[in-house]
């Protein structure tokens, strides 16, 4: 049903919308106003971003593509220049997402000691976050002439992001026997508790090995149930991901998952280039895709199908 709300109010919008733009057409035929012919370019760019991403929206065949999405980030080896790239990569989602109207939502933020960040995770609440978002999932790699080497020398880095839905029922058990609840004092700006109380949670669960933690909450309690729904989604995605390479041994064509698999490359030196590797999409203008302008990457992703 909800799915059903979103597709008719969108279909509605698009009715104004170019109703408004019949509206243009016919004053600019009474007066040449440049004011009037902005508008108009505004208003005729919104719509054609708007109708690429309903037609976009057909692509969307998972299940939980309607969700809302977790997303992480996490600096791979290589100390400050990759905790760096990292708050990089979160500054240019926090773009893309705003520019798309999603609401964000920080559960955890690590910060470096020196620059940039240690670990992120988001929640992205809205219609169809994890459909578009699931296809940045991945190693992002960085080639520059790293600010922090006082030889100025070339580097390498990478960072890893991962999106999972935000899933109510899952498909699996989950035995509180097998998850470890740890405690531990928030850190950065916030409340009168922070650093005093241990408001912090850390949840692991021992089978996987997989962790996740969350601060950002008033009190231990909310921190614990925003970490245990983080939990389920990311056992969820691991579990589905063991699932689909399994179903690829069995196609003889088993999914290489390692580090240095990366999805797409950012070059700003010797020469600027962003390129996804699955799709060959590629584009010179880096500061606009810092500015979070990557809807050529998730739209060649989501039409080449690489994530059902």
């Amino acid at each position: 049903m909800a799915r059903l709300k979103d597709t008719q109010a969108l279909i509605l919008d698009f009715e104004k919308q170019y109703n408004d733009l019949l509206t243009y057409n016919e004053l600019l035929k009474e007066a040449h106003d440049p004011a009037l012919i902005h508008e108009m370019e505004v208003s005729s760019q919104k719509f054609d971003l708007d109708f690429r991403n309903f037609e976009l929206k057909r692509n969307f065949t998972g299940k939980y593509d309607f969700n809302n999405a977790y997303v992480s980030i996490h600096p791979g080896a290589g100390g400050t220049e990759s905790q760096d790239w990292a708050s990089m990569l979160l500054r240019m989602y926090l773009r893309w997402m705003e520019k798309h109207g999603f609401e964000v939502e920080t559960l955890d933020y690590q910060p470096a000691d020196d620059a940039g960040i240690k670990s992120v995770s988001l929640l992205v609440k809205g219609p169809w976050a994890y459909g578009f978002l699931k296809v940045e999932k991945g190693v992002h790699r960085l080639v520059r002439i790293s600010p922090f080497d006082a030889n100025k020398r070339r580097h390498t880095s990478f960072s890893s992001v991962d999106v999972m839905p935000e899933v109510d029922e899952v498909e699996f058990d989950m035995r509180w026997d097998d998850i470890q609840f740890d405690t531990f004092r928030s850190g950065g700006k916030g409340g009168q508790n922070v650093n005093k109380v241990e408001t912090a949670v850390r949840l692991t669960h021992i089978p996987t090995g997989l962790i996740v933690s969350c601060q950002t909450q008033r009190s231990q309690l909310q921190n614990k149930e925003q970490a245990l729904k983080m939990l389920k989604a990311k056992l969820f995605t691991y579990y589905q991901d063991l699932h689909d390479e399994e179903m690829s041994k069995v196609a003889g064509a088993k999914k290489k998952i390692e580090w240095g698999s990366q999805i797409r490359s950012y070059v700003f030196q010797p020469y600027q280039l962003v390129k996804d590797h699955r799709t060959g999409t590629e584009v010179n203008v880096i500061d606009g895709v810092m500015d979070g302008d990557i809807d050529m990457f998730i739209e060649s992703a989501l039409k080449a199908k690489l994530i059902d």
